[in-house]
């Protein structure tokens, strides 16, 4: 992934990483009005870019001792390039420097190539939510992460 770096996501690169939300989850894309209010809530939210050019996005939550990865996405012409890898090492090293023992994820149950990302990085499946995903009524598979095994 050298051609990309992880930068803050700003109040101002809302409006251009929506492209990317509508391109990728359609009907179920995160609005402008959410992606401000993580911001305000004051969670954690980083970009990979080229330049100018936005190639991902990923959010992380943390209450505690638990961090939840809000989302993580990749424009599809960058994707299998270690953008989200690099995306959700980053969250991972944020949860730890914030005191968190575990990180948790929702992913679509039929989304096998994030599946086998995060198994890369030791989530374990824990759950199923049913009906997570709406408009499509998709089952969200739950996924954990023990940081205190490493």
């Amino acid at each position: 992934m050298s051609e990309a770096e992880i930068v803050r996501l700003r109040w101002w690169h809302i409006e251009r990483l929506l492209q990317i939300e509508v391109e990728l989850f359609d009907s179920e894309a995160w609005t402008a009005a959410m992606f401000w209010s993580e911001l305000a809530a004051g969670n954690y939210y980083r970009l990979a870019v080229d330049g100018a050019d936005i190639l991902g996005y990923a959010g992380l939550a943390v209450n505690g001792e638990e961090a939840w990865v809000n989302n993580i996405a990749v424009r599809g012409a960058a994707q299998r390039r270690g953008i989200g890898s690099a995306l959700l090492t980053d969250l991972i090293g944020e949860a730890r420097r914030r005191g968190a023992t575990r990180v948790a994820l929702e992913v679509a149950v039929d989304n096998a190539p994030a599946q086998r990302m995060y198994d890369a990085f030791g989530f374990e499946g824990v759950a199923v939510r049913r009906g997570y995903y709406q408009p499509s009524n998709t089952d969200a598979l739950v996924m954990l992460k023990d940081l205190t095994d490493e």
